[in-house]
């Protein structure tokens, strides 16, 4: 059973940082890229960024390039976003996704993702 878990959201001022991580378990974790996408209240979901299975592929939307990034350890199956320089409009549920096709690339539809964790709230103060 493939289990992927979110951590690290939280409350943080405009200008500050947070690092999530996901967790992933049942699954080999260097086949799948990893992907991040996140939800705010009354819009749809959106693609943050994503990470080929074996970490030499990444991708990022337009509004949080130089502000955040994306990294893997394969050896912990874990996946990691870290956003800096966070401003309101960052605040959403972000969600990590697996896609089994992502060893050597990365998707940004949803649609693409086999498997989801729960999401972790991140929410910006102004």
């Amino acid at each position: 059973q493939v289990q992927l878990v979110e951590s690290g959201g939280g409350l943080v001022q405009a200008g500050g940082s947070l690092r999530l991580s996901c967790a992933a378990s049942g699954l080999t974790f260097s086949l799948y890229a990893m992907g991040w996408f996140r939800q705010a209240p009354g819009k749809e979901r959106e693609f943050v960024a994503a990470i080929s299975g074996i970490g030499s592929v990444t991708y990022y939307t337009d509004s949080v390039k130089g502000r955040f990034t994306i990294s893997r350890d394969n050896a912990k199956n874990t996946v990691y976003l870290q956003m800096n320089s966070l401003k309101p409009e960052d605040t959403a549920v972000y969600y990590c996704a697996a896609d089994a096709s992502g060893r050597f690339k990365v998707e940004v539809a949803g649609e693409q993702y086999d498997y989801w964790g729960q999401g972790t709230q991140v929410t910006v103060s102004s």
